[in-house]
């Protein structure tokens, strides 16, 4: 049985390890495509780096002109109506929304949405995915930081990998040195 001090030197460092990994990130909600069947990804997600730098903000999807879009969580439509011509409605989900667009809304601002109901149907719009039909789907996260754009394909199950699944049989990445490196291979050869 291990000391108290080394009880104490242990408690402490798994305090300190554990505040220095963040927060403990919450899972992503699960949603369900916004057309179906499953739609092609014509583009992907590119998270910018600043507020106003470049990247794309969502995914375009690969739809037809007329086709439902259905809202990907269940939440209230905050938003429905033109932005530079372009038809667009976003749903809220508490801190998060999805937007659609070039989309003609079928739902007034305050309507509830359930998972997979229909918002409107799919416009054909001036975009790099003419002359076919796209979605942009985002998805926005609300923070006391300001607003910080998601992958929607997360909740598609589509985002990125965080963890090897349990099945692989490639080897573990070799850890990056930590500050406590040296504290964690002490503790380690006593045993």
């Amino acid at each position: 049985m291990p000391s108290s001090s080394a009880a104490t030197l242990l408690t402490a460092l798994l305090t300190t390890l554990m505040s220095a990994m963040g927060p403990t990130a919450e899972p992503d909600p699960v949603g369900s495509w916004p057309l179906r069947p499953e739609p092609e990804v014509v583009a992907g997600f590119d998270a910018p780096s600043s507020p106003y730098g470049p990247g794309h903000r969502g995914v375009d999807l690969l739809g037809r002109p007329g086709q439902p879009v259905r809202a990907a969580l269940a939440g209230q439509v905050s938003f429905a109506g033109r932005i530079a011509g372009r038809g667009v409605v976003v749903v809220a989900h508490g801190p998060t929304r999805t937007t659609y667009e070039p989309v003609a809304g079928d739902l007034a601002v305050g309507e509830p949405v359930a998972a997979g109901e229909v918002v409107g149907r799919l416009e054909v719009a001036p975009s790099h995915c003419a002359p076919r039909a796209c979605l942009h789907w985002g998805w926005i996260e609300s923070g006391p930081a300001g607003d910080t754009y998601l992958d929607p394909l997360r909740l598609v199950g589509l985002g990125p990998v965080r963890l090897l699944p349990l099945w692989s049989t490639s080897p573990a990445p070799t850890p990056v040195d930590t500050p406590y490196r040296a504290v964690l291979d002490h503790l380690a050869a006593l045993g």
